[in-house]
């Protein structure tokens, strides 16, 4: 089972709207490094939701329900032959006790090469395992 970092502006879509709806596909996402790491999304994998704009921090976790499949608004195909824009679907699993903010991610030396801080603007992104029991200790979860 991987971990994911998934942002959303909570203004589009925040947590409260995953746990109300129960289920949602995650779509919306263009970035090609971003879809890269969408391909690689299985069923049983965990996201760490990330609001970003004015919150910039961790309020949730989700859990993926269905793995990627191709965007059906999107069709095409990489030079690899895979579908070159996937969805996948997530359920929530819990609210943050503790929402870890961006500041705090990056006061901690262990983040300083997580994706988070390194390219700011990446939507979708792998969390290491030792940076994924750090991002839950600091959560509370």
């Amino acid at each position: 089972m991987a971990t994911w970092l998934l942002k959303t502006e909570p203004d589009d879509y925040a947590y409260d709207d995953l746990a109300r709806d129960r289920r949602t596909a995650w779509e919306g996402v263009t970035n090609a490094a971003a879809q890269k790491h969408m391909r690689a999304i299985r069923k049983g994998d965990e996201c760490v939701v990330y609001h970003t704009g004015d919150e910039r921090c961790v309020v949730g976790l989700a859990r993926v329900v269905k793995g990627a499949y191709p965007d059906p608004k999107r069709p095409g195909q990489t030079a690899a032959g895979e579908p070159k824009f996937v969805l996948f679907d997530i359920a929530p699993v819990s609210r943050a006790p503790h929402a870890a903010t961006l500041a705090e991610i990056k006061a901690d030396p262990r983040f300083a090469g997580f994706d988070l801080v390194r390219i700011p603007r990446l939507s979708v992104m792998p969390v290491v395992p030792a940076l994924d029991k750090a991002l839950r200790t600091i959560c509370g979860w």
